[in-house]
């Protein structure tokens, strides 16, 4: 305890107080040092705000050397302000390098706008997602189909970039498809991922049309790995059919003139008499807004991609 003592005595008392304060300030360099270090330190996360901390960080400590070399004329102080201003130099070269990495194209960077920033996805995460679906975007061209109904397996998870796709079954109009929504999700839901299925709709592009396809084997696979993605896409698809179910709500009656509404099955509502009367029963299946298929409808082409 004696050596102990001793030692923090030494530490304190050991060194010169300061008798005398220097009445002059330090030069304009010292000062510009210390406001960039006050201002790097508040910058934010991720990839941009770290891109802030260190380039000001290192410009601060850059000034602290030019301070310590001119001014102090201090070899140790120079030094380490020195070796941080490299360090926060190669970090900034390194983040620049992760922010390129992860560079989208037009119609992947407007789908992370849309649907994932919001979230508050990072753009790492969001770089695991594009690679499943190796970063292509499929052309749908007008009135060719996407899946016909009782014969296109369910094989993939598509998401609609742009264009419109018209929902049909037995050749009875349901729905359309717009852009940033989701192609097959009810058929997705529909399965477990050790189960097969086929479509029980047809899927037909009003106009020309571009998606992006995840093939439902590699998605499982990222799921697995990453459980927080499985989340993230359990969130938009349950979304994604929450709003074709609303949709198929206008045009779902049970005579009379009144309405069936899928939120509150022992209630009706009065609806528009000049809109014609649609049985719903049959169109709501195993959480679906797609019913089974009685008959397949004729489409004049068909997309394999």
């Amino acid at each position: 305890m004696g050596e102990n003592a001793s030692f923090w005595e030494s530490l304190i008392y050991a060194h010169p107080t300061c008798t005398t304060w220097k009445l002059e300030a330090e030069g304009s360099i010292y000062h510009l040092a210390s406001i960039l270090f006050v201002v790097g330190f508040m910058g934010g996360s991720g990839f941009f705000g770290l891109l802030y901390v260190f380039s000001l960080l290192g410009l601060g400590f850059l000034c602290s050397s030019v301070w310590a070399w001119l001014d102090v004329c201090a070899a140790d102080i120079f030094s380490w302000n020195f070796i941080l201003f490299a360090i926060c130099f190669v970090q900034f070269i390194y983040v620049t390098y992760q922010v390129r990495s992860v560079a989208f194209d037009r119609e992947f960077q407007e789908i992370y706008s849309a649907l994932f920033q919001p979230l508050g996805i990072s753009l790492t995460v969001y770089r695991k997602i594009v690679l499943c679906c190796d970063a292509e975007v499929v052309t749908l061209e007008k009135e060719h189909c996407y899946a016909m109904q009782g014969k296109t397996p369910i094989d993939k998870l598509s998401l609609l970039v742009s264009g419109r796709i018209r929902v049909t079954v037995d050749g009875e109009f349901l729905h359309y498809i717009f852009p940033l929504q989701f192609l097959d999700s009810p058929e997705w839901d529909s399965l477990r991922p050790t189960e097969e299925g086929i479509f029980q709709v047809t899927l037909t592009a009003e106009t020309d049309c571009r998606y992006v396809a995840w093939r439902r084997k590699k998605l499982y696979l990222l799921f697995a790995k990453h459980r927080f993605i499985s989340r993230l896409f359990s969130i938009l698809i349950g979304s994604d059919i929450a709003e074709k179910l609303y949709a198929l709500n206008d045009r779902v009656h049970v005579g009379k003139g009144f309405r069936y509404d899928i939120r509150l099955p022992n209630f009706y509502h009065v609806s528009l008499p000049e809109t014609p009367p649609v049985q719903p029963s049959h169109h709501l299946q195993r959480g679906s807004p797609r019913r089974k298929p009685a008959g397949v409808t004729n489409c004049s082409s068909f997309s394999t991609q």
